[in-house]
């Protein structure tokens, strides 16, 4: 006889859809009066931020705001970027935020291919959209946010109706009941990729992805209840990892920085008794190259949580003295962020502090919440050996995979492919089973027919005193098709020449992969604090 399980149908009291914004809902009820957002004078409890999520929420469906509407927020990482997090998809709205570094083309193409309702702006950047809507089709109601904090005040809109952001609370319904998700599949945000060629593209996150990647970082991030986390990490930026959602389900106090600065940093760490913060290796860096004047060392563990290009071990190693205990973690802004990272081992504290660095850099395995992630060599489409050496292409499975691109059948169809999201970056396999990236696809040297990997000169390079940052691209070549440029931008006050980084690369790695030219100057870099390759490509080109 067949057990008829199936036959125990899904109800409303045993299945309810998965959304973060149920996180606000339990942290309000049961810390009401604990910190949640810290902003320079304005400090909010729990209570407070979710009355005021409660009537932004209520403003937004006043004005006919609901299911699939997009609402678009150009801010830096201050309360008001932090509510709506929240407040958008209460309304039933899907949340769309944008680099704060955009040209205004690009902000408008997003405004017309997002089709945004509406766009809440913070004043310093009303110059960027106030250019965009001279450009877009659409008309969207446009809010103000206006920061008494603000660096810089260009005057108002006059040409155009608007209201400010603090109008949406003050006449909002503290008693509105938030809407909830008609399914856990339903769109919860859109975020649009860097864009370095052509327009970028929109990718499409789901309640149940980011709950789900909630609960993975509680988990593999090891956090403990109510953590104090310094909010570093743009929140534009795959919504900030995420972790908007995950502070709120721990109840943190969490401390908005409007722009990085290490000074300020140090001092906030200081201040607030910070216990955990994330970022690229860039502001790593930034905080190792600092004037001593500025740093700071903590008596205190800092944990911090860093992911963008893969980073160098010198860079980890260096945060020792500031007693950080940094955890890489990898991922996309297709993966809502985050699904590899470095777990330690037990026999990693055993090693050199160098050597741990070196582990530390890996980007690992993969967080609690990721179903499967491989490395595919693409000639014959089965997973590489765990020797180190063999390239392939990283693919992953999961939940916190995104819906696809937004209007882009054809980008999205080449995304997934045989049941695996194809990430474009290039690892292989160590023999502890940890995955580490070497490079970009497109920026996989190819010299002679031996693939370089410009991640691992990089890696060389950072490990020179006098380097600040390095970054390398492929550089035409009669002779050899490619040959790796380095380009490299110095610490204050530090010298060194061409030929001495070439004759250091040689002597620390394979000498034919060792760069053939070396150029100096400050390197760009995106809103994230990425390297901008594509700039750097073409510079090499017209060397």
């Amino acid at each position: 006889m067949t057990i008829e399980y199936d036959q125990l149908e899904a109800n409303d009291a045993n299945f309810v859809a998965l959304t973060p914004l149920s996180f606000l809902q339990r942290t309000a009820d049961i810390y009401p009066q604990r910190e949640s957002l810290i902003y320079n004078q304005r400090r909010y409890t729990w209570a407070q931020t979710r009355n005021r999520c409660t009537r932004i929420a209520s403003s937004l469906a006043a004005r006919g705001i609901g299911k699939n509407d997009t609402v678009s927020v150009f801010a830096f990482n201050t309360p008001e970027m932090f509510e709506s997090h929240f407040s958008i998809p209460m309304a039933g709205a899907v949340l769309n935020t944008i680099n704060t570094r955009l040209d205004a083309a690009t902000v408008a193409y997003i405004i017309d291919h997002g089709e945004s309702r509406v766009f809440i702006c913070d004043r310093q950047l009303w110059p960027v959209l106030d250019e965009a809507l001279q450009s877009c089709k659409l008309r969207p109601e446009v809010i103000i946010i206006d920061d008494a904090d603000a660096g810089e005040k260009p005057a108002l809109p006059t040409s155009i109706e608007f209201s400010f952001y603090e109008d949406l609370v003050d006449r909002g319904d503290d008693t509105f009941e938030w809407r909830k998700p008609e399914s856990e599949w339903q769109a919860l945000t859109l975020s649009y990729t860097s864009g370095t060629t052509g327009h970028p593209k929109g990718v499409v996150y789901h309640h149940r992805g980011s709950y789900l990647m909630t609960m993975g970082t509680v988990i593999s991030w090891a956090l403990p209840p109510h953590p104090r986390y310094l909010y570093t990490v743009p929140m534009f930026h795959c919504n900030g990892w995420g972790h908007a959602w995950t502070m709120t389900a721990l109840a943190a106090s969490v401390v908005c920085i409007r722009a990085f600065a290490p000074r300020l940093f140090f001092d906030l760490v200081e201040e607030h008794h910070i216990t955990h913060f994330g970022g690229a290796p860039v502001v790593l860096n930034m905080l190792a190259l600092a004037p001593a004047e500025q740093q700071k060392r903590f008596d205190h563990t800092v944990y911090a949580m860093t992911a963008g290009a893969p980073p160098p071990a010198k860079v980890l190693e260096s945060m020792a003295q500031f007693n950080f205990e940094v955890m890489h973690v990898y991922g996309l802004t297709e993966t809502y962020g985050h699904i590899l990272h470095s777990a330690p081992q037990d026999d990693w504290y055993q090693q050199s502090i160098e050597r741990q660095a070196e582990l530390k850099a890996r980007q690992g395995v993969r967080f609690a919440m990721t179903e499967a992630v491989d490395v595919i060599d693409p000639a014959r489409g089965k997973s590489v050996p765990w020797d180190a050496e063999t390239m392939g292409e990283i693919v992953i499975r999961g939940n916190t995979v995104m819906k696809g691109y937004l209007k882009d059948d054809k980008a999205t169809e080449e995304a997934f492919q045989n049941g695996w999201f194809m990430s474009g970056d290039i690892a292989v396999v160590c023999p502890d089973g940890y995955i580490q990236v070497k490079d970009r696809a497109k920026d996989v040297i190819i010299s002679g027919g031996e693939n370089i990997s410009s991640v691992e000169i990089e890696g060389v390079l950072y490990r020179h005193p006098s380097v600040a940052e390095a970054a390398v691209v492929a550089l035409a070549d009669d002779k050899w098709g490619e040959v790796p440029c380095a380009f490299v931008e110095l610490k204050a006050d530090a010298s060194a020449s061409e030929a001495a980084l070439i004759d250091f690369c040689a002597d620390n790695m394979a000498r034919f992969k060792r760069p053939k030219r070396v150029v100096f100057g400050e390197l760009p870099k995106t809103a994230t604090g990425k390297i901008q390759k594509n700039v750097l490509r073409e510079r090499a080109k017209r060397l």
